[in-house]
């Protein structure tokens, strides 16, 4: 996915390569730049469940853009690559969000260790998580068609945590649904976009 130019005819110099799980939101923070000053590309967010594919493609994204003369900056979690991602960006010298995952890049490290003080066993839901939970989870792992399963892929969590980029009622509602498909409690902490933020400003 490419962020169109719309109102400049210059080259946009910084290409950002993300999961494509974040589109959404680094394309609502990107609108707030400079207009052009940014073009983001993703990978399929369906890469989590095939890590080996991540830093391949990273690799070709990266190639693409330096071929544009583009700076780059990487919007990923390790994602199951156990460090590959981050050995391929620092012998690329290329910039990534801090973090090994979105959830505690839209809470914060400070937030983050503490709700997992507060609950060990928390089951993350983000607005696309949500959007796509039937998907995902429900389907994706199987549950629909084996509802047993649900035990025993959740025996140990004890509450769903919801941590949202937007107030929306609706997705607040479809959370609270999935929490009691998963059996576990509810809670709702409205993050906005976290440490994306403050990533893309710094580099644009």
């Amino acid at each position: 996915m490419k962020k169109q130019l719309a109102k400049s005819e210059q080259p946009a110099r910084l290409q950002i390569i993300a999961c494509g799980a974040l589109a959404r939101e680094l394309l609502v923070l990107i609108d707030q730049l400079p207009d052009g000053a940014v073009v983001l590309t993703c990978l399929p967010a369906s890469w989590h469940n095939h890590p080996e594919k991540i830093v391949p493609g990273v690799k070709r994204k990266i190639a693409a853009a330096r071929r544009a003369g583009m700076d780059i900056a990487v919007a990923y979690g390790d994602c199951g690559t156990g460090g590959a991602l981050d050995h391929l960006l620092e012998a690329e010298n290329i910039p990534r969000i801090a973090g090994p995952h979105c959830y505690e890049m839209f809470l914060g490290k400070p937030e983050f260790d503490a709700e997992m003080e507060t609950a060990l066993g928390t089951f993350f839901l983000t607005d696309y998580m949500v959007r796509h939970f039937e998907r995902i989870v429900m389907k994706g792992m199987g549950l629909r068609q084996h509802p047993q399963l649900r035990d025993m892929y959740f025996a140990h969590y004890t509450r769903v945590l919801y941590i949202a980029q937007t107030e929306s009622e609706s997705l607040q509602e479809k959370a609270r649904q999935a929490a009691i498909e998963l059996g576990l409690d509810y809670e709702y902490r409205y993050t906005g976009y976290g440490d994306f933020n403050g990533f893309l400003h710094k580099l644009a």
